[in-house]
């Protein structure tokens, strides 16, 4: 053969023995192609696909219907001798929707292209069901004697509740049990040279608070408008809180968050991160949240974030309304109440004809307020996530996160279980950016690292 025919060889021979090593991202590919766009979710479809993959490998399948024709939970056990209590890692079979002609692909073809795998989901959160999925079926292949039940759950309803794990709950939690448990959250972040900079495993969630937002006015013909115009007054409202900026509040977590993001960073940002945690001048405070800020994932973690994310107002061309109103999604720090953000913001629109209320149960859209209690990172879990971290990248730091959005976890943490996220991929800053957007993606390579990643925690925190 010649030289040049062999370099050609080689090069294509490893690609394909590159894809073919790839189970994870084959599993992918069929759970983005079932469409569980929520709602409504069915996602009895992908917990039937899964269960037939599990239950010849000798796990114990459990399939909980919910109230809503097609929306499942999935919880399949992997026994071990009941010598320690079971260990938990839990994911969801959901989506948001699209925007089919914004995407350069099918959204639900799970194409591969250019080193990744496209497709809603990739990253929140069907890329962590394959990653899990596969770590927890190589247990079972290779079979591994276990001294803990290994617990894989595929939940429901995670992107619109109520009929979400907390619900689940309610009625199956003996099936939910564990000493601890694994979800999605904190990240794998590169750098732009595709290295590693810093694995996160979140210990908290911010709490998801809505408010509604309503301006009051005088309801009149259109022909004749008066100066309190609902709508405008409104539009007021929503421009005081576009140039409001919430204060940093740093939770012990954050704070170890940002100081290791120091110790990863040239000047002068790793002295804006110092300044951040440490700085007792007011000043150097502000300029390091300004310049850190410029990073939307680390401003949302350091804050109450506020965003408008719906409008109604009016229902006739030449009729005037009497009553705008917006729905504000806040992503709130642990220990913040509605109360004070409905008296914060209150004070920020400055206008006694704007009311800010909690919304009316089951208005469309709404998030509610969940539990964002902090679990310790004093456990065999997180011990198991530190040691594998640290060989699948060895020199990354790793540390615990406050996680800048919401998820289930809260149906652990409130009767005291021990709960850590991650996605477990490494991932760029525009793959992060892609989430719940256009054209999500997840990079083939880091589904292979992600897999052995959670396969070994799980091998040092369940194995003999």
């Amino acid at each position: 053969m010649k030289p040049m025919h062999r370099n050609l060889f080689c090069l294509f021979g490893a690609a394909i023995l590159a894809h073919a090593a790839n189970p994870t991202a084959d599993l992918l590919v069929e759970l983005i192609r079932v469409d569980t766009s929520n709602p409504p979710g069915n996602e009895n479809k992908l917990d039937e696909l899964l269960a037939a993959k599990l239950r010849p490998l000798g796990f114990e399948v459990d399939i909980f219907p919910t109230p809503q024709p097609g929306k499942t939970h999935m919880i399949a056990r992997l026994k071990g001798d009941g010598s320690a209590k079971p260990v938990l890692i839990a994911s969801h079979a959901d989506v948001v929707g699209v925007e089919r002609d914004k995407w350069s692909v099918d959204p639900f073809a799970g194409v591969i292209k250019d080193g990744y795998v496209y497709g809603r989901g990739a990253i929140d959160f069907k890329g962590g069901v394959a990653v899990f999925a596969e770590a927890v079926m190589r247990l079972a292949r290779n079979k591994i004697p276990l001294k803990r039940d290994v617990i894989f759950m595929v939940e429901a309803d995670e992107e619109g509740m109520p009929l979400n794990t907390s619900w689940l709950a309610q009625s199956h939690w003996n099936k939910m049990d564990c000493e601890f448990a694994l979800n999605e959250g904190g990240w794998i972040m590169k750098r732009p040279d595709g290295k590693v900079r810093y694995v996160s495993i979140s210990t908290a969630d911010k709490s998801s608070i809505s408010l509604v937002m309503t301006a009051h006015g005088t309801s009149t013909h259109s022909s004749m408008p008066r100066p309190d115009q609902a709508i405008f007054r409104l539009s007021k409202a929503l421009a005081r809180l576009a140039d409001y900026e919430t204060k940093p509040e740093l939770i012990p977590s954050t704070r170890q968050f940002f100081l290791t993001l120091g110790q990863t960073s040239e000047p002068p940002m790793s002295k804006y991160f110092d300044d951040l945690v440490n700085s007792k001048d007011p000043a150097a405070v502000a300029r390091a949240d300004r310049e850190i800020s410029k990073d939307p994932l680390l401003h949302a973690i350091m804050r109450n974030t506020i965003a408008p994310v719906l409008l109604n107002a009016g229902f006739r061309s030449n009729v005037i309304p009497g009553s705008a109103e917006a729905t504000i999604n806040i992503r709130a720090i642990p220990g913040t109440t509605a109360a004070d953000l409905a008296a914060e913001l209150k004070k920020v629109i400055a206008d006694p004809n704007v009311d800010i209320a909690l919304p009316r149960a089951g208005a469309r859209g709404v998030l509610m307020e969940r539990s964002a209690r902090e679990s310790s990172t004093d456990t065999a879990l997180y011990r198991s996530l530190l040691d594998s971290a640290g060989k699948i990248w060895p020199g990354v730091p790793v540390t615990p996160y406050l996680f800048q959005a919401g998820t289930d976890a809260s149906a652990w943490r409130n009767r005291g279980v021990p709960v850590y996220g991650i996605y477990p991929y490494p991932i760029s800053n525009d793959d992060l950016s892609r989430m719940h957007g256009n054209d999500e993606r997840v990079p083939l390579d880091s589904l292979v690292q992600g897999t052995n990643f959670v396969y070994n925690t799980l091998l040092q925190v369940a194995a003999k």
